[in-house]
């Protein structure tokens, strides 16, 4: 990952963990909490796509399961939420931007049921039945239901400072006129260059001083005449 995604996902997923850790969690609302911190995950796997995602997933939910007052093994949600931002950040968009609100809510929907499936899972393989005391049909049902209401408000803008950071004039990837001109520019002199068959004819015999000449002003003209036509 380049360092402008590594700083603005270290940013993001600090905000939306302090946030469900001191507001979301203290809601006391009937079944799951609204998971602010899968949706963060979820943007950035949209617009970064799934190997990103899967990176970022996990070092969120790693903060999470190190983050008090957690109460599960560490690890845990940790494999949840890079499952979940491997598989998200395959419905990555073209160019990570939206085209309609309905696939983006579907994934929200998708990663909302699969994680809470998928949680309780790893927590039957090592022994935590919290999950069949609460009730897993409510809890999948409320996760569904809260993640979709705080996703209209979450996603589009962390897929809009993704999309930002992207755009950096100075990422490494980023184009500029002047590479663009650039490559023109070198692309024109290899096609010139292997259309007039420099350095040798056929049957191995060298050419003249005069026929290296003409060949070298024909070189410098014909570039010429492309890159006014570029203009």
């Amino acid at each position: 990952m380049r360092v402008n995604r590594i700083l603005l996902s270290t940013a993001l997923v600090v905000v939306a963990l302090m946030i469900q850790v001191s507001v979301l969690a203290r809601l006391q609302l009937p079944g799951a909490v609204p998971d602010l911190l899968l949706l963060t995950v979820l943007g950035l796997a949209l617009v970064y796509g799934h190997l990103a995602g899967a990176f970022v997933g996990f070092g969120a939910g790693l903060l999470a399961d190190l983050a008090p007052p957690a109460d599960h093994a560490a690890g845990r949600y940790a494999l949840v939420l890079c499952v979940v931002g491997y598989a998200a950040g395959l419905a990555r968009p073209e160019n990570g931007r939206l085209k309609s609100i309905a696939g983006p809510l579907l994934v929200v929907v998708g990663a909302a049921i699969g994680s809470t499936l998928l949680y309780a899972g790893v927590g039957a393989l090592v022994g935590d039945t919290a999950a069949r005391h609460v009730g897993l049909s409510g809890l999948l049902v409320s996760a569904a239901v809260y993640d979709l209401v705080l996703a209209p408000f979450a996603v589009p803008f962390v897929m809009w400072l993704a999309r930002r950071s992207e755009n950096d004039p100075l990422g490494e990837n980023a184009p500029t006129r002047g590479s663009a001109k650039g490559a023109d520019v070198a692309t024109g002199w290899i096609s010139s260059g292997t259309g007039l068959n420099i350095g040798g004819q056929r049957g191995g015999r060298l050419r003249t001083r005069a026929q290296r000449v003409r060949v070298s002003r024909a070189t410098r003209n014909s570039s010429r005449i492309k890159g006014v036509k570029r203009l």
